[in-house]
């Protein structure tokens, strides 16, 4: 999957869980802008914290708290990390310079908030490693 097609695929599970709950809900429950929730509904792309999309993911009865839903996703890039054998420097080259090597570490180790759009690129680089 190219990172677009993987940030849709993010995008979709979000919007389910949404209809799943109710819009309202999710306002009322998460501190994610109640902007961004309508603009998931109408099918765009918002720019979505990994910390937002947790927390509107752990809405869902079958779900665990959000914040192990946050570090869950990043354990799954510093494990893909390792299985890559690539370095933050690597990565970062890897995507193109898009996001700086400290900034990528800061970001998966959690001191940086990390959008859904950059887990995608990073989880999407990462896989195509075969990690």
């Amino acid at each position: 999957m190219t990172p677009t097609e993987l940030l849709t695929a993010y995008e979709d599970e979000l919007r389910a869980t949404i209809e799943s709950v109710g819009a309202d809900a999710v306002a009322s429950r998460t501190d994610v802008d109640a902007a961004a929730i309508e603009a998931l509904l109408d099918g765009d792309s918002p720019r979505i914290e990994l910390t937002d999309a947790a927390a509107i993911l752990a809405l869902a009865e079958d779900r665990p708290p959000a914040d192990a839903i946050a570090a869950e996703a990043r354990d799954i890039l510093l494990l893909g990390m390792t299985t890559a054998v690539v370095d933050v420097d690597g990565l970062a080259s890897a995507v193109d310079g898009m996001l700086e090597p400290k900034e990528i570490q800061q970001k998966v180790e959690g001191r940086q908030p990390i959008s859904l759009r950059e887990y995608a690129l990073l989880h999407q680089e990462l896989a195509a490693r075969g990690a």
